[in-house]
C-alpha cells in the first residue's frame, strides 16, 4: 500500500514538472492570471510600444520567471552591458546573478552605438543565424528596432519566419519593438506571425500617466486572457498591477 501511495507521489511531482514546462511563467502570479497563464512555450512573442512604456521591465520578469522554472536562457540587448543588465535586474528583484554564473543565462550585448549599418547588408539574416545556433531554451531580443529601420520589408518578414520556424524546433522566443519603425499594414504583417501580441502604452488618466499592457493575443493560452492591464514599476519589486479603477483614481 506504502508502495503504491509513493509511487503515485512521484507520478504527481513528474506530472507537475510537465505541466510547468508547458508554459514560460513570469514569477509573478497577477501577470500570469493575466495573460492566460503563462507564455505558451515554443511560441513566438512580440512585445510593443513606444519609449518608457515597460517593454525591457516586463521581458526582464519573464526571463526572471524563465530561469526560476528551470528553462536555459539566452537575452540579446541593444540597450544593456552583461554587468549593467543584471545589476538592472538586481535592481528590480529578478536577480540572476547565480544563473548567469552557472551558464543557464546567458548575455549577448549588441554594439549598436557609433556603428553605420549598410542597408545592403540584411544584419537581421545574422540574427537569425546565430539564434539558430544558441542550444538555450527561451531567446529575448531587446530591442529589434535599430535592425528593422535599416532592414526592407521582405528582410523583416524573413526574419520573423526564421523566429517562427525556430519556434517549431522547441524555443521560445520574445522580442521587443517600437511600434513607429513599422506602417501599420507591417505591423498587421508582423503581428499576424507571432504566436501572442502584447501591447504596451503610456496614457493619461485623471490628469496622470498610466502605463498600460494590451493581451492583444495568445495564441494556445491555458486560460482565459486578460484585455487592459494597468500597471506601475517599482524599484525592489518589478512589474506591479493595479487595479483599472486605482489607476484613474
Amino acid at each position: 500500500m506504502e508502495e503504491e501511495e509513493e509511487e503515485e507521489e512521484e507520478e504527481i511531482k513528474i506530472t507537475a514538472s510537465y505541466e510547468q514546462k508547458d508554459v514560460l511563467t513570469s514569477g509573478n502570479a497577477e501577470i500570469d492570471k493575466k495573460i492566460g497563464g503563462g507564455i505558451p512555450v515554443c511560441s513566438l512573442t512580440l512585445i510593443e510600444g513606444p519609449n518608457a512604456a515597460g517593454k525591457s521591465v516586463l521581458t526582464q520578469q519573464i526571463a526572471w520567471g524563465a530561469a526560476q522554472q528551470g528553462f536555459t536562457v539566452a537575452s540579446y540587448t541593444t540597450e544593456n552591458t552583461a554587468k549593467s543588465l543584471l545589476k538592472q535586474m538586481d535592481s528590480l528583484a529578478f536577480d540572476v546573478s547565480d544563473y548567469f554564473i552557472l551558464g543557464k543565462f546567458k548575455i549577448y550585448p549588441i554594439r549598436v552605438r557609433g556603428t553605420e549599418w549598410m542597408e545592403d547588408v540584411p544584419f537581421l539574416n545574422h540574427i537569425a543565424s546565430d539564434m539558430e545556433r544558441k542550444e538555450e531554451e527561451v531567446i529575448l531580443i531587446d530591442s529589434l528596432n535599430v535592425f528593422v529601420s535599416h532592414a526592407s520589408e521582405r528582410d523583416v518578414i524573413d526574419f520573423f519566419t526564421a523566429c517562427k520556424n525556430l519556434c517549431d524546433s522547441n524555443r521560445t522566443i520574445l522580442i521587443t519593438l517600437h511600434d513607429y519603425v513599422f506602417s501599420e499594414e507591417m505591423l498587421t504583417r508582423v503581428r499576424s506571425i507571432c504566436d501572442a501580441h502584447l501591447s504596451l502604452r503610456i496614457e493619461e488618466m485623471e490628469n496622470k500617466l498610466v502605463k498600460t499592457m494590451k493581451v492583444a493575443k495568445i495564441r494556445g493560452a491555458q486560460k482565459t486572457t486578460g484585455n487592459i492591464i494597468a500597471f506601475e514599476i517599482e524599484p525592489g519589486f518589478g512589474f506591479r498591477i493595479i487595479p483599472l479603477s486605482k489607476a484613474k483614481a
